[in-house]
């Protein structure tokens, strides 16, 4: 298929292979936009007039889009945030802080990215929980019988990346959830990079939270979704306090919040991105997401059946099933090889993937990633290969 027309971008020549940091836009996302703030740019929830109640309507309705894309329960358990990193901390600060207590203990693992292990240091620091990391296996994967092993009696919640940003390896997520349920365990679960490459059904997996980011599912940055079951999402203490959250409060200081959602989105949302979002998930179930992971898996065969032959560098997740690469050119510093890459025109990301305590496993601190996306052709992959089939990258990186 061909995919110039949707993305003109890729009419100018470049090989865009950084879509884990964030995907390219198709146009019809990029026209949903301009659409809101040529047709109706106005508030939600704030205006009893009809462009606001159109606004409304389709805020609405990609509330709705979201709910069936991840197949959770209700609408209600939705929510509307700037990212990933805002929906984690929003979990983590305003409803793990207090159900924690000093000596609970957090799992995790020395793979996540730092939105998913930095606010458990803040609020470790704060309640006395203690983080421990599940041991990797020798490629770097995660397996349930590893987290068997790391969790104790004192283990109170398991937070993992669905798919990691470096590795790529995807987690048995399904199998960890209903192990950690019969212990009494949650399971929060940043799937940022696996809803957009494959399926995530929240009821078949039965994870109690997800977040994810519109912008790396071809949407539009500052966009991201909070999920959670109602049960645990309504226990979740507002972290931001402000208009549209709120249905009263006096000067003694005495406050009512809202029901979910608008409980936990305070102020005014990111309109025109959330609406063209619902464009990207169109696009995204045109394609159908078992024809992108499926095309993403085998891309990424063909591009290691073509690097490995290369005798200047080292793969180090060759054997992961996803549409991401991690390797290194000997001898060569990742940012000079960027650098090098840049000027043939191929986009790629270097050093440490904002998943800086994967270095302590992994032995090396600075990589070069190769991530793929259904737009991604095998001419990209034989432009890459050729690039680096070269002994002279660091002189003409300079």
């Amino acid at each position: 298929m061909d995919f110039n027309k949707d993305f003109p971008i890729l009419n100018s020549g470049i090989v865009y292979l950084d879509n884990a940091a964030t995907t390219l836009k198709p146009k019809s996302v990029s026209d949903e936009v301009s659409s809101y703030y040529l047709k109706y740019p106005v508030n939600a929830h704030r205006g009893d007039y009809n462009l606001s109640r159109i606004v409304d309507e389709k805020l609405d309705n990609v509330r709705e889009k979201v709910k069936c894309f991840i197949n959770a329960d209700k609408k209600e358990e939705i929510i509307f945030t700037s990212g990933a990193t805002e929906s984690l901390n929003i979990i983590i600060k305003g409803f793990f802080k207090d159900y924690l207590s000093s000596g609970d203990e957090v799992l995790t693992t020395k793979a996540e990215h730092a939105a998913l292990i930095l606010p458990w240091f803040d609020i470790a620091s704060k309640n006395g929980a203690i983080i421990k990391y599940i041991d990797l296996e020798d490629d770097l994967s995660l397996s349930l019988n590893n987290v068997k092993k790391a969790i104790t009696k004192k283990t109170k919640v398991i937070a993992l990346s669905h798919i990691t940003n470096v590795i790529g390896d995807v987690r048995p997520i399904k199998e960890i959830v209903e192990y950690a349920h019969k212990q009494g365990i949650i399971v929060l679960v940043d799937g940022a990079q696996s809803v957009p490459h494959e399926i995530v059904d929240v009821k078949d997996l039965d994870v109690d939270f997800l977040t994810f980011s519109a912008h790396k599912m071809l949407g539009p940055t500052g966009v991201g979704i909070l999920y959670g079951k109602e049960k645990y999402l309504s226990k979740v203490k507002p972290l931001i306090l402000g208009g549209g959250m709120n249905a009263s409060f006096d000067s003694l200081g005495n406050i009512e919040y809202k029901d979910l959602p608008e409980r936990l989105e305070a102020g005014t949302l990111n309109l025109s991105g959330i609406l063209g979002f619902e464009k990207a998930i169109d696009y995204l179930n045109e394609l159908g997401l078992n024809n992108i992971h499926k095309y993403e898996v085998d891309l990424k065969k063909y591009a290691i059946n073509k690097m490995k032959d290369l005798k200047n560098i080292d793969i180090y997740n060759k054997n992961i099933e996803n549409g991401i690469i991690t390797f290194n050119v000997k001898n060569v510093f990742a940012q000079d090889v960027a650098a090098y890459l840049n000027k043939k025109n191929i986009c790629v990301r270097v050093g440490e993937h904002c998943a800086k305590i994967l270095s302590e496993v992994l032995g090396v601190k600075n990589t070069i990633r190769v991530s793929l996306y259904f737009y991604n052709t095998k001419e990209d992959i034989d432009k890459l290969v050729k690039a680096l089939d070269n002994d002279n990258i660091l002189y003409e990186s300079l």
